[in-house]
């Protein structure tokens, strides 16, 4: 398990930035914090783990429960729409107390990598066409409202049974995905945006996971 710290944030979409040797990259923006520390755990208390939680942006009074209330107050921050846990080392811990803010400049530098964390788009209940690119049946005169079936499953006797795993229509998409190794290429630090290169999975203004890099 990672225990590299991160933020939470929200996509906002896509642009491209010209580097300075003049090419062109297509990059993601993310509005990346500021995260406050909502609780902090370690392993000599109760928790018997290290971890921070964190908060991003603010939710609605009407669709706060009690619950929720209750433990921003004792923190003495404003309800977050957002809270997620990170498990860290102690040192890490250590340094940031309950109550405070992360920003990007607190965590993050221009040209790191990192590890994105998000939702993927859902696509539905799709065929096993489009969700697994198979192709198909033949068009032929002979096949008859069987063109795009995945074919068999299993048989009868032996093993008597569908395998689990079996590709076959279902859910495509939102599903949690994370791509690892991709480097950011701009930080404004004012406007607490991220852009970081390439795609980011889920639709603009879903919420997106930005760590330390576990691999680099």
């Amino acid at each position: 398990m990672s225990k590299k710290i991160g933020l939470i944030g929200r996509k906002i979409g896509m642009t491209q930035v010209f580097q300075d040797s003049g090419s062109v990259a297509a990059v993601t923006v993310v509005e990346l914090g500021p995260n406050t520390v909502v609780q902090s755990k370690s392993q000599k208390g109760k928790d018997g783990y290290d971890a921070l939680q964190l908060g991003f942006g603010i939710k609605r009074e009407k669709s706060t429960t009690k619950a929720e209330a209750g433990h921003a107050k004792k923190a003495g921050v404003t309800v977050p729409r957002v809270i997620l846990e990170l498990r860290l080392d102690a040192g890490v811990v250590a340094k940031h107390p309950v109550g405070s803010s992360l920003s990007v400049a607190d965590v993050f530098v221009a040209n790191e990598l990192v590890d994105l964390h998000g939702t993927s788009k859902g696509r539905g209940f799709s065929g096993v066409m489009k969700r697994f690119n198979f192709s198909g049946f033949k068009r032929t005169h002979g096949a008859h409202e069987y063109k795009r079936h995945g074919g068999s499953i299993g048989t009868r006797l032996t093993p008597g049974m569908t395998f689990k795993g079996v590709k076959m229509p279902g859910q495509m998409g939102n599903a949690k995905v994370t791509i690892q190794n991709v480097r950011i290429v701009k930080i404004d630090s004012e406007r607490n945006l991220v852009y970081v290169k390439g795609g980011v999975p889920g639709a603009p203004g879903s919420i997106v996971v930005l760590r330390k890099a576990c691999k680099a």
